[in-house]
């Protein structure tokens, strides 16, 4: 998992950088979050109920946070064990 991977996800979200996310979906080893950009896109691209839109939006986002987390603790822990105590 790469943490650059989410950190511009979220920064491409933010600032509405679709071609960008886009990229990203395409260029990233994480199937899951490519999977939930793409979901996303599809339904800003052609849903005209934005109910559907703000779900899938709030799908990624919920996951980016998540693997954030998850990454963050795996880098901590992997810091512990190489320094000495």
């Amino acid at each position: 998992m790469d943490m650059l991977d989410y950190d511009r996800a979220l920064y491409y979200t933010h600032r509405s950088e679709w071609d960008n996310l886009l990229v990203l979906m395409v260029r990233t080893k994480d199937q899951i979050l490519s999977k939930k950009i793409e979901y996303f896109l599809h339904a800003y691209q052609f849903s005209k109920d934005y109910s559907i839109i703000e779900r899938k939006l709030y799908a990624l986002l919920r996951y980016i946070d998540h693997a954030n987390e998850v990454t963050g603790a795996l880098s901590q822990q992997k810091n512990e064990l190489v320094l000495p105590v």
